[in-house]
């Protein structure tokens, strides 16, 4: 440290002209000190301003789940809400809709559940999961019946799940099939062709990069995608047979990927009736009370768990000799 540094230092006391090299130096080892004193009490600080904070969100969290807990007091109809698109990421998943449905099943106070379905479709992994489930309820708890009730969309992977209720109800103007599977992408060769961009793409396996959207599909790597569409399709299609059986009227269109509205729906067997579902708890479950058991992300968790993180990194720095700042 030159001597101007130690000047400057906050604090310092100042040696006399005549100070030895010994004063001098444990002048310097007493401002250091103090300084380190100082920098410890404030990170000890901050620590336990985080643990204060991380006590007010587990409070808040508490009253939270309190408050958004269902009300199970009495006879009810079980609603799970299965909105948006159908994904492992998404309130949609399969995950969190099974959850919803076996928290619904389970209450000795559910005498029907509701699924209402407002989604354009999504995954037919997540889809095919949650019809499974469905049916696994439903065998499970033979005295409780399951219906969809259809919003505004319930086509293509959300049909598939609906399907597996007993009983469907839409709105005359609802969007509901789309019996179909797709995959999409794009195709960029023919313009690099035309800039003199050539795609340096390198596999180990001839079939590797066929869905590369730079590089050209050949006539068989074609015909490959296309029967692996055409599985899952069956797939759906089976599941669709299954659930509507003799309900449904099949022409050539029925498993084309059209979408109908709710009227035409009804006439095809893709659908029951008409309600909402405040209705359908009326008139078909004759339980009119309804009590919402989605399962909803948690944000307060959310929150709860990046103030631990934080805290525990609080605890490293005081653990670090010299605190975690010695480590940069």
């Amino acid at each position: 440290m030159s001597d101007s540094d130690r000047d400057s230092t906050p604090g310092a006391v100042q040696p006399g002209p005549g100070a030895s090299a010994w004063e001098r130096g444990v002048l310097e080892r007493l401002v250091m000190e103090t300084l380190r004193e100082r920098r410890r009490a404030r990170r000890w600080s901050n620590f336990f301003r985080l643990c204060l904070l991380a006590l007010v969100v587990a409070v808040v969290a508490g009253v939270y789940r309190s408050g958004n807990s269902p009300d199970i007091s009495g006879p009810h109809t079980a609603v799970v809400d299965l909105q948006g698109e159908i994904s492992a990421t998404s309130n949609a998943s399969a995950d969190n809709i099974d959850a919803s449905l076996r928290d619904a099943f389970a209450s000795p106070q559910t005498r029907a559940v509701i699924l209402r379905i407002n989604s354009p479709g999504g995954s037919p992994v997540q889809a095919s999961r949650i019809n499974a489930e469905i049916w696994r309820l439903r065998a499970l708890h033979k005295n409780i019946p399951i219906y969809a009730v259809c919003d505004e969309a319930c086509a293509s992977a959300a049909y598939y799940v609906a399907v597996a209720t007993e009983r469907i109800y839409v709105n005359p103007a609802s969007l509901v099939g789309s019996i179909g599977v797709l995959m999409n992408g794009f195709d960029f060769s023919g313009l690099m062709n035309k800039l003199g961009i050539t795609r340096r793409l390198l596999t180990a396996g001839s079939n590797k990069g066929f869905m590369d959207p730079f590089s050209p599909m050949t006539d068989k790597q074609r015909q490959y995608a296309l029967s692996m569409l055409q599985q899952i399709h069956e797939q759906f299609i089976a599941a669709v047979e299954k659930g509507r059986g003799a309900r449904l009227k099949v022409d050539s269109q029925t498993f084309s990927g059209l979408v109908w509205t709710g009227e035409s729906a009804v006439q095809q067997g893709l659908a029951d009736g008409y309600g909402d579902t405040r209705s359908v708890a009326r008139d078909v479950a004759h339980v009119s009370q309804l009590v919402d058991y989605t399962r909803h992300e948690n944000v307060v968790d959310r929150l709860a768990q990046r103030f631990g993180a934080a805290i525990g990194m609080g605890a490293a720095r005081e653990a670090l000799p010299g605190g975690i700042w010695s480590l940069r």
